[in-house]
């Protein structure tokens, strides 16, 4: 890194949704890495002092569903660590189910904590970047946002939202010095993959290592992706020469789309 790069991350405030955990904290450790300042947003206390003790990153208790946490929430972050340059939109959840035996609280629970979330605290930012004439927006939106995978239709659903709400935002910001991307990972060595195996196993009588083996099919290289890769490329869209590459869907998934 340049002594122009590193001046141009000491001066940005990210803030990063679900980032005390998985991708989130990759990400956060990556930028926290370049020299940027950093606040975890969560909805567990205890897994984010700790993320942000590791980190010497701040950190407010937020849920992202809620409008009214998103707002004080984001005002209590700016009053402690400055204006927000960049915001992951990072939060997130999948849950399984047949459609047709789908109930609405699954739906609604899917497209809350993955879509509303996201034009909350995207909302909550993107008018200030663009009176500072800056900002970098990047959604971790998953492959789910574009293709199909059955049993989990609302979280499809909820994940190709945030891939249109990404390329209209894009060109709604093109000319005021803000970007909007998003990074669709595949299936990811986290905790969620954990959970989603766990209900594999539950609902289908298989062993694990076969639950397992079934998800890295999707994998054209045979393997999970890991969360240091999905953050390296949250950082190149962050960084100082990205400022063209706006309304994107990069896929961190081996060939898979």
């Amino acid at each position: 890194m340049n002594a122009g790069s590193a001046e141009y991350f000491s001066n940005q405030h990210a803030v990063i949704t679900g980032g005390a955990s998985g991708i989130g904290k990759a990400i956060a450790k990556q930028l926290a890495a370049a020299g940027m300042r950093i606040t975890l947003m969560g909805r567990n206390p205890e897994r984010l002092a700790n993320a942000a003790s590791q980190l010497k990153a701040a950190f407010q208790q937020v849920d992202v569903t809620s409008a009214d946490q998103v707002h004080s929430g984001f005002e209590a972050a700016v009053e402690a660590n400055g204006p927000i340059s960049i915001l992951i939109n990072n939060a997130g959840a999948a849950e399984s189910s047949p459609f047709a035996k789908m109930g609405a609280d699954l739906w609604d629970r899917m497209l809350a904590v993955n879509l509303t979330s996201t034009y909350l605290c995207t909302q909550a930012v993107i008018g200030h970047m663009s009176e500072a004439a800056f900002g970098r927006v990047v959604n971790i939106a998953s492959t789910a946002s574009r293709k199909g995978y059955a049993y989990v239709s609302a979280y499809c659903a909820a994940k190709h939202g945030v891939l249109g709400m990404t390329r209209a935002l894009a060109l709604e910001y093109a000319r005021k010095g803000v970007t909007v991307n998003a990074v669709c990972p595949g299936f990811t060595d986290t905790s969620m993959l954990d959970r989603s195996l766990d209900t594999i196993v539950a609902s289908t009588g298989m062993q694990r290592q076969q639950a397992l083996a079934e998800l890295v099919k999707n994998n054209p290289q045979g393997r999970l992706i890991t969360p240091r890769e999905v953050a390296e490329t949250v950082v190149w869209l962050c960084g100082p020469h990205s400022a063209s590459i706006t309304g994107q869907a990069i896929t961190v998934a081996g060939g898979e789309i």
